[in-house]
């Protein structure tokens, strides 16, 4: 009996090869589409990734606009120095300039008078000692200042002559405070800009506006 000559394969081959090599192609498409398939999330991962950035350098940018208006409005409320009737403080001492007195020719009565040179500037201060212990406060600490910036001592001589004057070398003890009167002698033609008030000569000092 001979066998079915379909069954039969060619002389060398064996009849499952065709099949295998459909399979191959089978799953060689799968590779490719997988392939693509996956090069497309990687593009779109990298587009999403682009629009996140772009997104968060525009908050930076917009963060420092903020910022510089702050800044702006803090450098003006620098310029606004303390003047008179503000309370301000150096060292162990806190200051009020009450009144400011100008263009004074002489001080004192009688055999006491002195005068000026130019013209008197009397500063009335109030001083109060804010420290643990008894301070000394003294008038040729504190500094007059002109519209040119230069710096005038105050004239002690003559202030010994003003009443209640309390302003050289008066030592506050702590808690307490002193009315006192800093005069200066300035030219007739000064223009008063500050005082520069000290609770001691090796303090920095703080400013106060007069003009």
């Amino acid at each position: 009996m001979h066998d079915n000559p379909q069954n039969v394969a060619p002389q060398g081959y064996a009849q499952p090869y065709p099949q295998t090599v459909i399979v191959q192609q089978k799953k060689s498409g799968g590779c490719l589409k997988a392939v693509l398939i996956g090069g497309a999330v990687l593009v779109g991962l990298v587009v999403v990734g682009v629009a996140v950035s772009g997104s968060g350098d525009e908050s930076t940018s917009a963060a420092p606009g903020a910022g510089t208006s702050q800044t702006s409005k803090g450098s003006g409320d620098k310029a606004q120095a303390p003047g008179v009737g503000d309370v301000v403080k150096d060292g162990k001492f806190s200051f009020k300039v009450t009144t400011v007195e100008k263009g004074l020719s002489k001080v004192g009565e009688g055999l006491t008078v002195s005068k000026a040179q130019g013209q008197y500037i009397v500063v009335h201060l109030t001083v109060k000692n804010t420290g643990d212990e008894a301070q000394m406060f003294s008038d040729s600490d504190q500094k007059l200042i002109d519209s040119a910036g230069r710096e005038y001592d105050a004239d002690s001589g003559a202030a010994i002559w003003l009443k209640d004057s309390n302003a050289f070398l008066k030592n506050i003890n702590p808690g307490n405070e002193v009315k006192g009167l800093v005069l200066f002698d300035v030219p007739k033609n000064f223009k008063l800009k500050a005082i520069t008030l000290h609770d001691s000569m090796f303090s920095g000092g703080v400013t106060v506006s007069l003009a």
